[in-house]
């Protein structure tokens, strides 16, 4: 095979390539590097290849495995809750090709590296079962069994049923005036009894430590934070977050931040909120594109 041809080949792989490292690591910038670590690897193949995107699935996913060992170790030591790096859509864009929201990558956290792979590749990217066996360098029955495990894991994190585009958007501005202005009977009105509020700053800018957790503790949360704030935050941009209704803001002390809300049964139940600077970098250079 060519090197013009393996290049093709490998550009046509690219966006399949890129969404599944980042499902598997929860980093878009870790994603990248993946993926661009895979090319060296594929131009090296001396023989030619009858399924480049088996090939190619098998050498990021191998990669992406390698790269957990040291990410899980890193979020050991992190610094208050750990989120993935938002996923960010315009509501207008159409919603990427899988159903995988946030809640569902908070919850594969809880799986084994080999888990989340089984799972991703088996019941998200529809990959054989013998090519995942392949891929994993496992039994065809040993994968079976590491994703029927992994599936009872996330069950209840599976997306049920999605918002309009108009609703979430509703939602969505509802949910920031309301919490902005600290206006408990709005919020009320739209967050669940069991509903959490997750903070990632990563350490770096200031950010909730702890989850926050029911729906009274969360109300004073943002009543207190309307109370002390010098300036109200200015709501940039409402976004699909992962598959969840979501929005760009700057917050107070004029950092930028996205927030994603969780919903069910029309009431919020989850509010993931990302501050830390290093995995928003991506969102400022999608503010200063327009």
């Amino acid at each position: 095979m060519r090197r013009e041809t393996r290049l093709s080949s490998f550009e046509a792989q690219r966006p399949r390539l890129l969404r599944l490292a980042y499902r598997m690591l929860g980093s878009l910038s870790e994603a990248e590097d993946v993926v661009q670590d895979a090319w060296p690897r594929w131009a090296a193949v001396e023989d030619e290849v009858e399924a480049p995107g088996a090939y190619l699935t098998r050498i990021v996913t191998r990669l992406c495995l390698d790269q957990l060992k040291s990410a899980r170790a890193r979020r050991e030591e992190y610094v208050g809750a750990w989120l993935p790096e938002p996923l960010v859509q315009q509501s207008d864009e159409e919603t990427i090709a899988d159903d995988v929201t946030l809640t569902l990558m908070m919850a594969m956290e809880r799986l084994s590296p080999l888990e989340r792979a089984a799972f991703l590749l088996h019941d998200i990217f529809d990959t054989p079962p013998i090519e995942v066996a392949s891929v994993l360098q496992r039994e065809p029955a040993a994968v079976r069994q590491l994703a029927s495990r992994a599936r009872r894991h996330v069950r209840d994190a599976r997306p049920r049923f999605a918002l309009s585009p108009e609703s979430a958007a509703d939602l969505v501005r509802a949910f920031h005036d309301a919490s902005t202005k600290g206006d408990i009977q709005a919020l009320s009105g739209i967050l669940a009894d069991e509903v959490a509020v997750y903070s990632d700053g990563g350490g770096k800018v200031l950010a909730f430590r702890n989850i926050v957790r029911g729906v009274d503790r969360v109300l004073r949360l943002f009543r207190g934070l309307a109370r002390k704030a010098a300036y109200r935050p200015r709501l940039l941009r409402v976004v699909m977050i992962d598959g969840l209704p979501g929005f760009v803001s700057i917050d107070r002390g004029a950092a930028l931040q996205t927030t994603a809300l969780e919903v069910r049964d029309g009431k919020i139940t989850a509010i993931y909120i990302v501050r830390n600077p290093d995995k928003l970098r991506h969102i400022k250079v999608m503010l200063s594109e327009g």
